[in-house]
Formats: structure tokens, sequence, C-alpha cells
């Protein structure tokens, strides 16, 4: 009797995996029945920024690209770290104690001005100009 009990508590889980299952086989299923066997030329050829790939895939590119890409992941990165600080900071109904808003605002001043000399510095020595 207690066996059936133990596995009744697994009946939930079990429908699930099989649920999950059936929906896989499905997903993996269903594109070979739907797609079009006989797809447009046009649709399936290479498409780079409007206009036909000219040159090796395997080509240098240059060190700017990267500047860019990083200075765009840093600054992702602020504002994430700005909008559960400005909820913590400046909402009273979460009962945060007073010397932690204090200590929270002038550590955010901090951070925010680690970055700004960064931006500053990537700035005057030119990496935000495009070449």
């Amino acid at each position: 009797m207690a066996t059936s009990e133990f596995l009744l508590n697994y009946l939930p889980i079990i429908v699930f995996l099989g649920i999950a299952l059936v929906l896989a086989a499905g997903f993996l299923i269903a594109p070979t029945l739907i797609a079009p066997s006989d797809p447009d030329p046009e649709k399936v050829s290479t498409y780079e920024c409007g206009f036909n790939a000219f040159d090796d895939s395997r080509m240098k590119f240059d060190v700017q690209f990267y500047i860019v890409a990083i200075l765009f992941i840093i600054v992702d990165l602020d504002v994430a770290f700005l909008f559960p600080w400005a909820v913590v900071l400046f909402n009273p109904e979460l009962g945060v104690d007073r010397s932690f808003q204090i200590y929270a605002f002038w550590s955010m001043f901090v951070f925010i001005g680690v970055f700004a000399i960064g931006f500053l510095y990537e700035w005057k020595k030119g990496a935000l100009e495009w070449r």
C-alpha cells in the first residue's frame, strides 16, 4: 500500500514527461511534413546586409567592431545594475534601512564614477571614432 502511494506522488512528473516527449517528437516531425520540398532559390541564397557576400568569411575584422561590441556590453551591464538599485533605493515599501540606502547611494556613485573614467579614457584614445 505504501509503494502505490509513493508512486502516485510521482504521477504528475510522469505525465509531464510524457507530454514533453510527445511535444518534442511533434516539433521534430512536423517540419519534415509541413516544409516545402522545393524552396525558392532566392530564399535559400546567402543574404548579408542587403547584398550578396563578396569575400571570404574568414577575413580579418577591424578591431573597431570588437571595441564597439565591448562598449555596448559595458553600457548594457551598467544600465542593468541601475534598475535594481533604483528599486531598492527609492521604494519605501520595502522597508530598507536608511543607513543601507545611504551606502547604496554612494556605492552606485563610485560604480558610475569608475564607468565614467573608463568611458572618458576610451573617448580620449579615440575608440569611439569610426575610422
